[in-house]
């Protein structure tokens, strides 16, 4: 399926979420490889299956390599693991959790296999997806010390929120029949 007929097959109560996809496939606050990796680790973030190969060919066809769907992909793998750990963290009011050692592997995040902003950016992207504040917070900082404006930092927001609601909207309708 294309993007396209993503869009087209979504039920006319959620048309703002496929005006807002065509609007940011085509964002120009963002390099094709941060706005398509974007994309892909949202996708593989929320993990329904109809979005993530439509986004996975729409980013294949915009030309997205096969090193930054993977760093992609690995942020998304990350990120999932991260979020629920210092989400917890955040939460717990025991701080004797955050003097432990972590001892979680996460080698991908210093060695990502593409420029360190744009994983940083998809860092961010799946970090708003799973809602985890500390991530949030640590992501934009570092984009923000990479030189990357607000604006733009935002955009990886925006696809994440509209790619997170399209997900839910295709699994609801599927569920449904």
């Amino acid at each position: 399926m294309s993007l396209d007929s993503l869009r087209d097959s979504l039920p006319a109560y959620a048309k703002d979420l496929g005006l807002n996809l065509a609007t940011l496939a085509g964002e120009p606050l963002l390099t094709d490889q941060q706005k398509w990796g974007a994309f892909v680790a949202a996708a593989h973030a929320v993990g329904e299956p109809v979005v993530v190969r439509a986004i996975e060919a729409a980013a294949t066809t915009a030309g997205l390599s096969d090193e930054a769907r993977t760093a992609a992909r690995a942020a998304a793998a990350i990120m999932g693991m991260n979020n629920v750990y210092y989400r917890s963290l955040h939460l717990m009011r025991n701080a004797e959790y955050r003097t432990l050692p972590i001892r979680l592997r996460m080698n991908v995040i210093a060695n990502p296999g593409v420029e360190k902003t744009d994983f940083e950016l998809w860092s961010l992207t799946v970090s708003a997806i799973n809602g985890c504040g500390l991530c949030l917070d640590a992501h934009e900082a570092e984009l923000r010390k990479r030189g990357m404006p607000p604006a733009a930092i935002q955009a990886g927001l925006r696809i994440a929120s509209v790619v997170n609601a399209v997900s839910r909207v295709v699994a609801g309708e599927a569920a449904v029949g």
